[in-house]
């Protein structure tokens, strides 16, 4: 994947939430959860006992010149500014509504947010009480060494299917998937698989398209392949096989391995948003 050196990074949209002042809480999964998944708590390393206090967060600069430029948060940001200029037509042409930035902050261990108290156990995840995708960069490290996930589309990837589920907060499909789920609580797990197999191909809706916002120079298919093993690593079944020895079905929240790249594979095939309608039919 090539990105384009000269393109200014907006950070506009973009803050350092710095370090949280306590222990966090693991959001519930469903709503814009995690990536991964509460399992993922049981891999990761997390360094709670040890923080006192809060450290104060602020803009990013991400300014030519500026050698924090090539630093993670800066390209993060990058990939968030594709992101969005993708979806802030293709969004309104597919039907739904204007499209309305959303925020990424980046912490560290824990953080404060309109959902509640999050530590980094939970992975990036997305908040619609604040529109916000929220990151602790220390993720893409276990992504690369739990997970075995480090190739050149791996961030965008996850990064993109968080976004994934800011377009299901704007056209209004995790409120009525958030009520289906408050009427019969027993389809709260099936109805989130659908809700993240969904934004796993809203992942690669933009994926297809990424070259055309002009901050991404070339993107191969070798990248297309990297992305499709991020997917597989953080497959329900592949985390539990990792974490409990045995894959237990009932209990998924984000999908299969198998389908969280075919749903990947399904958006950047066909490279519209309507393709990615988990809800009818089978998964």
């Amino acid at each position: 994947m090539t990105l384009n050196d000269s393109a200014q990074i907006d950070t506009s949209h973009a803050r350092d939430a710095g370090r949280g002042g306590g222990i966090g809480i693991p959001l519930p999964i469903g709503m814009g959860g995690g990536i991964v998944g509460l399992i993922l708590v049981a891999v990761l390393a997390f360094a709670g006992n040890s923080l006192l206090g809060g450290d104060k967060g602020g803009p990013l600069d991400c300014s030519a010149g500026n050698p924090n430029r090539d630093a993670v948060k800066c390209q993060d940001t990058l990939y968030t500014n594709s992101i969005e200029q993708y979806w802030q037509t293709a969004l309104p042409a597919s039907g739904g509504p204007t499209y309305q930035r959303a925020e990424i902050a980046y912490f560290s261990q824990t953080v404060d947010t309109g959902c509640g108290p999050a530590d980094s156990g939970v992975g990036p995840f997305y908040c619609p009480e604040d529109d916000t995708v929220y990151l602790d960069t220390a993720f893409w490290n276990e992504l690369a060494t739990k997970f075995g996930a480090s190739g050149s589309f791996a961030q965008p990837y996850v990064l993109a299917h968080e976004y994934g589920h800011h377009i299901q907060d704007l056209d209004g499909t995790e409120a009525r998937v958030s009520a289906l789920m408050q009427r019969d609580p027993s389809s709260q797990n099936a109805l989130s698989v659908k809700l993240e197999l969904q934004a796993d191909c809203y992942a690669g809706v933009w994926a297809a398209h990424a070259v055309e916002t002009g901050l991404i120079d070339q993107l191969t298919q070798a990248d297309i392949d990297s992305g499709l093993d991020a997917a597989a690593a953080i497959g329900d079944d592949r985390i539990q096989e990792k974490t409990q020895g045995q894959v237990d079905r009932e209990s998924w929240t984000h999908g299969s391995s198998e389908q969280r790249r075919r749903w990947f594979s399904r958006g950047y095939e066909q490279g519209k948003p309507a393709a990615c309608d988990t809800f009818s039919g089978a998964i």
